[in-house]
């Protein structure tokens, strides 16, 4: 092809520069990287993905299969890009794949965003047909959004020399155009492809700019006006270079001012008629039109006819001959119905074997479509729930019919969505005369060599490929797909589907039909779909009000969740080892304290707060007394342990919820997901309070002594302030909740203060502490004294099996009413004996710590599969007992205790003891001081 002196849409005042395989190269503003190529002569993009066959240019937008690309260079470069669609600009790179493309390393510079947006009426597309459709739901009063993947509005009508209101194609879009972009409430989206329809009239789209968006539109009903895409012929070497869709030659010509020397046009519809009408009437040649009709008529055949370009009627095209490079010199045409074949120099083969709807997103919604012959192609029968579709999609591939159904279409959304019907006239068109298509699904090869006919022209299908999956059993368009790959790559199956769906069904003389679509309908990069979540902003890291004394204080940190929590604190010269067990003799000898913010908080509140609790937690939770805290937890509907922690019973109407770090969000959800649609009739209102508050647990004998010391106004005597109490009062000048509540099974006060007092809170604590040799403690030496006392961890001591009675709660579980998750625990596998239960260990050798996770097992000589009798859960050296200990889970759990199992891992194995699991203080004593 050559760009022609005049004409076209693209700005001739200016010039662009880019690279192309390293080669510089120019072009103007307007061109892509499709036309740009072809304006500089070059005719092979690269080559074919199996068959390494040279390709060209073979369509002008999504549907291309050939001309894919390598973009950009760096983190920056993004593979199997299609050159048809990319926009030129200054200092673009690009390269020809003769591969699948490559990833590179590195982070891609941009700076992708998401977008949301809501609205009456969502048109997709914005050819003649949805621009109707969104002016008649516009001017109904409807808000309205437009999107379409093209830089310009008009679809494939601009350039064509059809009459609309008696005005040119193109001035009657600007007009129509204008008239929306001067409504109040409708937004265009121009460069958008909508790529996922999702549920509750959801759409999913990608608007191409230099930092791309991802939106999220929700709308009230959904206008799908996506047109339609030329469907290419299947016959020999139908892949070279040079061999061109008419409509895309046509865009070519009208768009980039593109044009091919010598043209043959191959087609068994009247739409490629124009693409032949049009090169003439620029100028340049068109050698004959190839059309298996025996005597074609209508409009646009009489207009071929006066112009004077040869007819080739009932006849078809067989083969084409390449030069050195494989591109386009040749056509062979033999007639249907067999015969002598001639030879017909060309540059340029324009082929068309009729259009297909873009059903794509009708598909994702579940759409019911049908085979309409009078089109010879599958079309919407009706529209998915709160959708409406229009234009090809119904089977209009006429103009007029298109507008008519887009103004249907506007009307039918806009009414749904609660307007009054606006009065929209369907614009006048010159009437023509359309002679009936003929599907043309192969042309067979003159010397039966099928292995050149290709079907998917993107995988390197051809119908060879397509009879050996019949020949192997294939009966299913699905399986079809996946067999051969048809419908597989990049530009899923938008030229091949219907073509091998029908092949199929006439081989195996029976229905076949076509694979589904599924989302996206374009590929998106990981990039714009991550949008600015990456690096520090992919996940939060939270922090508590505290951390900045944890980091003066030389904490080192661990990853819980996103919270940065403090894992111990060494000092000069000590080992983790030696600065856990240094905090452990604190807390348990002296005083220690500990960061507990991030521990879930929820504020439930309202007169049935009571009963919802009730109903979540499988303890007693309305016979607890205001003032009073009560260790509870609660099950999964499937009677597994969810989530233990405090409910503190603050007011009549009013408790403190406390969960596990891990579950606040979890805990949250699931108490959201019943009262609104479970319990919707309970009077109950939830709020996390995880980060309103900072909580800083005081432990230890002295702990009363060091809150004494900061100062507070509330009797902290045992006979005043019971375990399991809360009161409010202040603590160190500050409004303060005071809990005494205990992880360690000592003495302790969890205070808790407004989170930007937190920090204060601590450190006049610290100072407080300081004489009495007070030290911060981490979630290690945390780890060993909850398990000296037997105390579990839900997640780390439990799994996705275990059951409250497994994990020794039975104590706790009310058998007066109902729960989530009581009927589940009544089945006969959550009573079967022998299920694993929580057990503590005692190793034979007191100074070896087991490895967590380790299996355990009555015999570690036993040959392969081994029978396991449970497993180890925790682990730990205690400067308390003065050994090694720790917690599993195993098979008969309490029935077991006194007997010796064996610890394995890897070869080695440890004999161990199991024992009650409650290590110190078995009576409670400690925990009053």
């Amino acid at each position: 092809m050559k760009r022609l002196p005049t004409g076209g849409t693209i700005d001739r005042t200016r010039e662009l520069s880019f690279s192309w395989n390293g080669q510089p190269l120019g072009a103007h503003p307007g061109d892509t990287l499709a036309s740009a190529l072809l304006a500089n002569g070059i005719a092979v993009i690269g080559s074919s993905v199996s068959l390494k066959r040279p390709r060209g240019v073979m369509s002008a937008g999504t549907e291309e299969a050939h001309a894919f690309v390598q973009l950009g260079e760096g983190g920056a470069s993004e593979p199997l890009t299609r050159a048809t669609t990319v926009e030129v600009f200054e200092g673009l790179v690009a390269r020809g794949l003769s591969t699948k493309g490559v990833l590179h390393e590195g982070v891609d510079p941009g700076r992708p965003d998401r977008r949301t947006g809501h609205c009456d009426v969502l048109v997709i597309g914005g050819g003649p047909t949805g621009l109707l459709a969104a002016r008649t739901a516009a001017a109904a009063g409807a808000r309205v959004i437009l999107a379409d993947q093209r830089p310009s509005l008009g679809g494939a009508l601009p350039g064509d020399r059809d009459l609309i209101d008696g005005q040119e194609a193109s001035a009657w879009i600007a007009a129509q155009e204008a008239a929306l972009e001067a409504a109040p409430e409708v937004r265009i989206l121009r460069r958008t492809t909508a790529v996922v329809a999702l549920d509750q009239n959801g759409m999913m789209l990608v608007e191409r700019r230099a930092n791309p968006r991802l939106w999220q539109i929700r709308a009230r009903q959904i206008i799908l006006a996506t047109g339609s895409l030329e469907r290419p012929i299947v016959f020999q070497d139908n892949d070279r270079p040079g061999i061109m869709l008419a409509a895309a030659v046509r865009r070519y010509l009208h768009q980039f001012a593109l044009a091919p020397e010598r043209t043959v046009v191959f087609t068994a519809n009247d739409d490629a008629y124009r693409t032949a009408l049009d090169l003439v009437a620029a100028g340049q040649t068109v050698a004959a039109i190839v059309d298996p009709r025996p005597a074609p008529g209508g409009t646009f055949a009489e207009r071929a006819r006066a112009a004077g370009i040869r007819m080739i009627t009932g006849s078809v095209v067989t083969g084409t001959d390449g030069d050195g490079d494989g591109v386009l010199i040749a056509v062979q045409v033999a007639p249907l119905a067999g015969g002598e074949a001639q030879r017909i120099e060309c540059d340029m083969l324009a082929v068309s074997g009729g259009f297909d709807p873009v059903l794509d997103l009708h598909h994702q919604r579940r759409g019911p479509t049908v085979w309409n012959e009078s089109p010879a192609t599958f079309v919407a029968t009706e529209p998915a729930p709160g959708y409406q579709v229009a234009g090809a999609l119904t089977g209009a591939f006429d103009l007029a019919g298109s507008l008519r159904t887009g103004i249907e279409a506007g009307r039918a959304a806009a009414a749904a969505a609660g307007f009054p019907a606006a009065d929209t006239r369907v614009p006048d068109t010159a009437p023509v005369q359309i002679q009936p298509s003929i599907p043309i699904w192969q042309i067979p090869a003159p010397d039966e060599d099928e292995s050149r006919s290709f079907v998917d022209l993107h995988r390197d299908v051809t119908i060879a490929g397509v009879h050996r999956a019949l020949g192997a059993g294939i009966r299913s368009a699905e399986h079809l797909k996946r067999y051969t790959l048809i419908g597989t790559g990049v530009e899923q199956g938008r030229t091949s589907k219907v073509n091998a769906g029908m092949l199929a069904a006439r081989y195996q003389d029976g229905p076949m039909g076509t694979s589904s679509a599924r989302p996206p309908v374009e590929p998106i990069a990981y990039s714009v779909l991550a949008g600015r979540a990456r690096g520090a902003m992919f996940e939060p890291v939270r922090t508590t009000p505290i951390h900045p004394a944890h980091v003066a204080a030389g904490a080192v940190f661990e990853n819980v969740g996103q919270w940065k929590r403090p894992r111990y604190y060494p000092r000069a010269g000590e080992s983790m080892a030696d600065a856990v067990q240094r905090e452990c003799r604190a807390a348990r000898q002296a005083v220690a304290m500990m960061d507990a913010s991030t521990l879930g908080k929820i504020d439930v509140q309202g007169p049935d707060a009571a009963e919802f609790l009730e109903r979540l937690y499988f303890n007693k939770i309305a016979n607890l007394k205001p003032g009073r805290a009560r260790y509870s937890a609660m099950c999964r509907l499937d009677g597994i342990l969810f989530d233990d922690g405090v409910i503190m019973h603050l007011a009549e109407d009013r408790f403190f919820v406390t969960t596990s770090t891990s579950h606040a969000g979890p805990v949250m959800e699931w108490m959201e997901e019943w009262l609104q649609t479970e319990w919707p009739d309970l009077r109950v209102w939830l709020t996390s309070i995880t980060e309103q508050w900072a909580t800083i647990a005081v432990v230890g004998p002295l702990a009363r002594t060091v809150l004494a010391a900061a100062g507070t106004d509330l009797d902290l005597s045992a006979a005043a302030f019971p375990f399991m109490t809360v009161r409010s009062g202040t603590v160190a000048g500050l409004a303060a909740q005071v809990a005494r509540v205990s992880f360690s099974g000592e003495l302790a006060f969890e205070v808790s203060v407004p989170g930007y007092r937190g920090e204060a809170l601590w450190n006049t604590l610290m100072a407080a502490g300081m004489p009495h040799g007070i030290t911060p403690y981490g979630l290690e030496a945390l780890s060993v004294l909850r398990a000296e006392k037997g105390f579990l961890i839900v997640g780390q001591d439990t799994d996705a099996s275990t059951t409250p009675v497994d994990a020794g709660l039975s104590w706790m579980m009310t058998k007066e009413r109902d729960f989530i998750g009581k009927r589940s625990l009544r089945r006969k596998a959550m009573m079967a004996p022998g299920r694993p239960r929580l057990v503590g260990f005692l190793p034979a050798d007191p100074a070896a710590v087991v490895l967590e996770g380790a299996q355990l097992v009555e015999d570690p000589a036993e040959a392969p599969p081994m029978t396991m009798i449970g497993h180890v859960t925790s682990s730990f050296w205690s400067e308390t007992l003065g050994r090694s200990f720790g917690l599993a889970m195993v098979k008969g759990g309490a029935e077991r205790l006194g007997q010796t199992l064996h610890a394995c891992t890897g070869s080695d194995s440890m004999a161990v003891t199991l024992v009650d699991p409650v290590f110190y203080d078995r009576e409670g004593a400690r925990r009053d001081g």
